[in-house]
């Protein structure tokens, strides 16, 4: 019933001794990672077993014996049979558990990071140095440094910077081809990405409203006048959002979107007369005015014999 020797060790309480029917111990000793039986006899039994052998590699840095690996990557679509709400619960345990970076490099080596999150995977390129590709890792590290540092971490996060990317490149191509106003096509694109990437991992409503609410505050940050910065800084999800525009800010390089991380974290810890000052210096609000409805004209009742 066990899938690995590693996790087959038993004590036995009569008499005080470590029993191992399957050689266990040698394999912690030499830092293996092997499944009992034949391998793809035991992936095609349970296709995730293929993604616990990665995530014990990652997570004990032990590398996976050869026979266990080699039907990895021949097997890995069969991960489309495991119900999506599954592997919701295996990619929290992949990604968000202290050793992310580790396990997404092992999961993109034997070919299992398709299946889990296709829509970033048909975007990769072969140099890896795409904004996309480095906010994937840039997250993963950071995921990684606050869970070994006991910070508390929110899968919403997690997802709304894996797919900002394919969302940015959808939102897009929605304006461009129909025509749509950009925040009109922006939410629709942030329906289509979710649906899409729901196929996959069935990510509970709960937490694609906080993807939302993180996503759609992208596009208020740059709108500071008046008292807007002051109504998004009340907003539950406003760190979040903010953390996300510094994140893209590294990524991309981008001066302006640089300034505008810079000034959003120093009007966060600045005195009340200091922020007044700040957003003093922003200038009228750069928002169009609405143009005023004309009424129609009425007609001048005709006269008789006009």
């Amino acid at each position: 019933r066990r899938d690995f020797p590693i996790n087959s060790l038993y004590y036995g309480v009569a008499d005080f001794t470590l029993r191992d029917y399957v050689g266990g111990l040698n394999d912690l000793k030499q830092g293996v990672i092997r499944l009992i039986g034949d391998p793809e006899t035991r992936y095609r039994e349970d296709p995730v077993r293929m993604l616990r052998a990665v995530r014990f590699a990652a997570k004990l840095d032990m590398r996976i014996s050869e026979e266990t690996a080699e039907p990895i990557p021949r097997l890995a679509s069969l991960l489309h049979e495991i119900p999506p709400a599954r592997l919701f619960e295996e990619s929290l345990k992949l990604l968000q558990a202290g050793y992310g970076f580790q396990t997404y490099l092992k999961l993109c080596e034997y070919q299992l990071f398709q299946p889990l999150f296709p829509l970033i995977a048909r975007n990769f390129t072969p140099n890896h140095d795409t904004p996309m590709e480095r906010i994937l890792v840039q997250v993963l590290k950071n995921t990684d440094h606050r869970l070994q540092n006991d910070m508390r971490v929110n899968p919403a996060f997690l997802f709304a910077a894996m797919l900002w990317y394919p969302l940015l490149e959808h939102a897009q191509k929605l304006a461009q081809e129909s025509g749509l106003a950009y925040y009109d096509a922006f939410a629709l694109a942030m329906n289509d990405v979710l649906d899409e990437q729901c196929r996959s991992l069935a990510i509970p409503k709960r937490i694609t409203t906080l993807v939302r609410d993180i996503w759609q505050l992208q596009l208020r940050l740059s709108r500071r006048q008046g008292k807007r910065a002051h109504k998004l800084m009340e907003h539950p999800k406003f760190r979040a959002a903010y953390d996300l525009l510094a994140l893209r800010a590294e990524v991309e390089d981008n001066q302006e979107m640089l300034r505008l991380a810079e000034w959003w974290g120093e009007f966060q810890d600045a005195t009340p007369a200091r922020q007044k000052a700040m957003l003093s210096t922003l200038g009228d609000d750069p928002a169009p005015r609405r143009a005023r409805q004309r009424r129609p004209r009425r007609r001048a009742p005709r006269k008789e014999g006009a």
